[in-house]
């Protein structure tokens, strides 16, 4: 489906993620970074596809072009889990104001808008005006790229690949991720929409090899850290998670390291996002060598 507002920007919806990578390639590539998490979600949906698995009907990517057809912005609404917020890259003023419209007049529920400011600022502004409410900041994100990596102080143990048996294991801990970081950055635990992988998700990820766990000495692991396979040249760490009774012992600046080190070796780019409200993850990932690219926000729109 395509709608052309008339600023003259284009807004085509797509259904199938492959024919929307084919179609907004050329921008997406043009800045994988800031293209992360789009161009990754849309080859892990690819594959699941391919297995079989099921997309839910819901699901939609978007192509804007300006009026030369020059693909100028993307974005998608694939999330999993309640509101199921729409997820923007970067996309002109006017894009933005028009995708809000665009939502309202497909008859479509937006409650959150995920991703790069300004655009998600403008498009949820747009979207309380014409339906009533105020947005409401709930997360502040910070995308970072990994420059020349800068070893930690070293610390006992070593990095070694989650396995089947561990699945339980990586599940409880997944489970726990989000709740934690929420009362590292202060907020009430649970605030966070974020989706929670199922056992089979789980299975998918150790079978990719891209969940790590940090041993300690004794071998007891104190330390997952999972990145997501290379998309466009880029791979995306995360999550990155010590329980509580672990934290403050270098267990995660070592396995970031080392685990950053494997992904640059494969001839990948390293990125990762952090939450600009827990100091102490980004004043980690800074000593690491990551630096900033881009701010990206999770809004909520609240009557």
């Amino acid at each position: 489906m395509s709608i052309v507002p008339r600023t003259g920007i284009r807004l085509r919806f797509l259904s199938d993620p492959g024919e929307f990578l084919a179609a907004a390639g050329d921008y997406l590539g043009a800045d994988p970074v800031v293209s992360t998490v789009v161009t990754t979600i849309a080859h892990r949906l690819l594959s699941q596809r391919a297995e079989g698995i099921p997309q839910h009907d819901r699901n939609w990517w978007l192509v804007v072009s300006d009026d030369s057809g020059t693909v100028v912005g993307a974005g998608m609404r694939s999330a999993p889990y309640a509101p199921y917020p729409p997820f923007l890259l970067p996309m002109p003023d006017e894009a933005a104001v028009a995708l809000a419209h665009a939502l309202h007049d497909r008859g479509e529920e937006v409650l959150a808008v995920n991703g790069a400011r300004p655009a998600v600022d403008l498009c949820a502004t747009t979207l309380a005006r014409i339906g009533g409410g105020e947005v409401q900041v709930s997360l502040h994100t910070r995308l970072h790229e990994l420059g020349e990596l800068t070893w930690p102080p070293p610390v006992p143990g070593d990095l070694v690949a989650a396995t089947e048996d561990d699945a339980g294991l990586v599940t409880e801990w997944l489970a726990a991720f989000v709740g934690d970081a929420d009362e590292q950055a202060g907020r009430p635990r649970g605030a966070s929409a974020h989706e929670a992988p199922d056992h089979a998700e789980v299975l998918r990820r150790i079978h990719a090899g891209r969940l790590w766990f940090w041993l300690d000495e004794t071998g007891e692991p104190v330390h997952l850290t999972g990145a997501n396979p290379p998309s466009f040249g880029v791979a995306r760490l995360g999550p990155v998670y010590t329980p509580p009774a672990q934290r403050g012992r270098g267990w995660a600046s070592n396995a970031v390291a080392e685990v950053s080190r494997r992904i640059q070796a494969e001839g990948a780019r390293v990125c990762l996002f952090t939450d600009q409200a827990n100091p102490t993850s980004n004043r980690i990932y800074a000593a690491l060598g990551y630096r900033p690219v881009v701010d990206m926000a999770n809004l909520v729109i609240v009557g």
